[in-house]
């Protein structure tokens, strides 16, 4: 029997492992949590500045980066110990920037209502300009920005015990870390001297939804954002379903040019294989999710969730997904888990919350090493990157990233990219992963382009039925002078790349279509396309066997492989045109042509010629067909907006927009 005495003992070396276990827990808190950075922006009438861009900053480098909610307010989570600057942006404030420096010091440590304020308009007109030196007068305006240094010690401290203020009139670069490969559009060439023409396909549809997302934000988006092949690749065409075992169906027409009537446009149109969902293979799926601190924002993690829902609501019970995420740290949230348990998988996904740096690379890697623990042979391995794009610690330069996932492509796991969010949206490093994934790349704005991606578009989506496949079109001189593939800058291949099966091309989904144009001058035309000298040892001639087949324009090639396979098939046809106006011309034709003329007045080319958007406004009404889905009419509208936005400038294009 114990005594009092023994009790008491008892108690103590209770209380005593209980502290020693709250210490270890507080301990491993420490380590594995960094220190929080929130406030608001607000204007110099302290109203709140709504959705815009708040980034962390270390020596130059954002570390985060956010935007600001309804109420203005933004937060950072899992910050190291470090020197920051709080740098926000907003457009309408004009162009001023803002910037708070913060100092987080020891674990844990929260630092909270730093408050930027903008100054209006209003506000800023009345304003002097400030005495500058020679050296700071190219940078003058009336812009204002103000430096806050705020330092907060101790492992739990919230005590503001430094405090500067200090003013600068100079205008500073705009905030705005989006990136986009520089894009030059495809030159014509001399059939003559290019008698070839070979590129990759491309089923990618992201940048017609981020120019989408620009232009109803109310400004047009920087050329470089444009790719003219997804915007006309975005649209579905009425093409027949192929025959027998052929995995895509090959549709041409070659008609007038609607912006240049010296020239010939040919269409060029493939049509994938429809497969029933029911019937499609077993799916061995992991979902990775970036949960850092820049996906705090309406448009990036919340909505990620809801488009997340649409697929998962898709699954069926032969189908497995695990969840895998990152932020400072990668991991594992869900373990492969069956179709059929859709509330733990739906649970798991709600559980998500932002914050901290970017492990991107660690998180691909954990992804691919999970998607292979639970590899199915006949079935569709694939991870689902969903992300801003915006990885900034591990394995992070394009490079590395780019080699980890051709390797994982060759072990038979492909990869699918999804696109969120603005301010920091990284489309270049994101659309360069999809394609050495042997995957897709598409760009969510908004939920229901979430439901074309995930329910309407779910087979082609998620389920290969073709890969590697080429395109080689010789072009015949008696019919044709020179020629311009019309996008696909960023899919040209090397001639000899046609037959080699090592080398990697598209891949085409179940149900996909994808679609090229071709500008063409006709042979007899007597504009010059070149400035070389001719030839004074070899000259080209026309093969007199082929005389009298002068009404073949072009021989066109497609290379693919069925998705086990590592050898490739080969389709050959040729194009004999029909003498149709424009007027004549099919649907498919008259669309496609619309969506590569409002690019091609977006992007300002060259090749534009007579482009406006009266003319691609008629030509997608007139053609606008079957549109059961909206996606045609939306179009329109877009055309529509795009005017008004692109009036008062030189270019059609706002004078912010100005390439670089």
């Amino acid at each position: 029997m114990l005594n009092l005495k023994s009790i008491t003992m008892y108690k103590r070396i209770i209380l005593l492992v209980l502290l020693i276990a709250i210490t270890a827990v507080t301990s491993i808190g420490e380590t594995i949590s960094g220190g929080s950075v929130e406030g608001f922006v607000k204007d110099n009438a302290k109203n709140p500045v709504t959705y815009v861009n708040v980034a962390l900053l270390s020596k130059g480098k954002t570390i985060l980066s956010t935007t600001t909610d309804n109420k203005g307010h933004y937060q950072f989570n899992s910050v190291p110990a470090g020197s920051y600057f709080v740098k926000a942006w907003a457009k309408n404030y004009a162009a001023v920037r803002q910037e708070a420096a913060v100092v987080v010091e020891g674990k844990n440590c929260v630092v909270k209502n730093i408050i930027v304020t903008f100054l209006t308009p209003q506000v800023m007109e009345k304003m002097p300009v400030p005495a500058l030196k020679d050296s700071e007068k190219k940078r003058a305006n009336e812009s204002y920005f103000a430096n806050n240094t705020i330092v907060v010690k101790g492992e739990f401290g919230r005590k503001a015990i430094g405090y500067d203020s200090r003013e600068s009139m100079y205008q500073d670069d705009v905030f705005n870390t989006e990136e986009y490969d520089k894009i030059n559009d495809n030159e014509f060439k001399e059939v003559s001297k290019n008698p070839l023409s070979t590129f990759s396909i491309d089923v990618d549809k992201a940048s017609y939804s981020n120019v989408r997302r620009y232009i109803n934000q109310g400004s047009l988006p920087p050329k470089d954002a444009v790719r003219v092949e997804e915007m006309i690749n975005y649209f579905s065409y009425s093409y027949p379903q192929p025959k027998g075992d052929q995995p895509f169906s090959i549709n041409m027409e070659m008609n007038e040019c609607p912006w240049n009537k010296e020239h010939k446009l040919i269409h060029v149109g493939l049509q994938g294989k429809k497969i029933e969902t029911e019937n499609l293979p077993a799916s061995n799926l992991v979902f990775l999710i970036d949960v850092s601190g820049s996906m705090e924002s309406e448009n990036k993690l919340p909505l990620l969730k809801k488009a997340f829902h649409l697929l998962v609501e898709q699954l069926r019970p032969k189908d497995r997904v695990a969840i895998v995420v990152y932020a400072g740290n990668a991991g594992l949230v869900l373990p492969s888990t069956p179709g059929s348990q859709k509330d733990n998988i739906l649970a798991a996904l709600d559980n998500l919350q932002a914050g901290g740096s970017t492990a991107g690379g660690a998180g691909i890697q954990l992804a691919y090493k999970i998607a292979k623990e639970n590899f199915m042979k006949e079935g569709n391995n694939r991870v689902i990157l969903a992300t801003d794009g915006d990885f900034n610690v591990g394995v992070s330069d394009n490079g590395s990233l780019v080699r980890m996932i051709e390797e994982k492509r060759e072990e038979g796991t492909f990869l699918t990219v999804l696109g969120f969010g603005m301010g920091n949206y990284k489309d270049s490093k994101m659309e360069q992963l999809a394609d050495k994934g042997n995957g897709n790349y598409a760009y969510i704005d908004n939920i229901l382009e979430a439901k074309k991606v995930f329910v309407s578009e779910l087979g082609g989506t998620l389920n290969t039925i073709a890969k590697d496949v080429k395109i080689q079109v010789e072009f015949n001189p008696a019919q044709v002078k020179g020629y311009r593939l019309v996008g696909y800058e960023n899919r040209l291949l090397a001639n000899e790349d046609f037959n080699n099966d090592k080398k990697d091309a598209g891949e085409m989904g179940s149900g996909h279509t994808v679609t090229a144009l071709y500008e063409i001058i006709p042979a007899g035309s007597t504009e010059s396309l070149s400035n070389v000298d001719p030839l004074k040892y070899q000259q080209n001639v026309i093969n007199d066997a082929l005389k009298g087949n002068v009404k073949e324009v072009m021989t066109i090639k497609f290379r693919y492989k069925a998705p086990k396979d590592s050898v490739s098939k080969l389709i050959t046809e040729i194009l004999i045109p029909q003498n149709n106006d424009l007027k004549n011309a099919s649907e498919n034709f008259r669309f496609s042509a619309s969506v590569a003329e409002f690019g091609m007045i977006l992007r300002d080319s060259k090749f534009k010629g007579t482009s406006n958007y009266k003319e691609a406004l008629l030509l997608a009404k007139q053609s606008k067909g079957k549109d059961d889905e909206g996606y045609r009419a939306e179009f329109i509208r877009l055309i529509e907006t795009a005017e008004l936005l692109g009036k008062g400038t030189e270019t059609g294009r706002n004078n912010d927009e100005i390439e670089k």
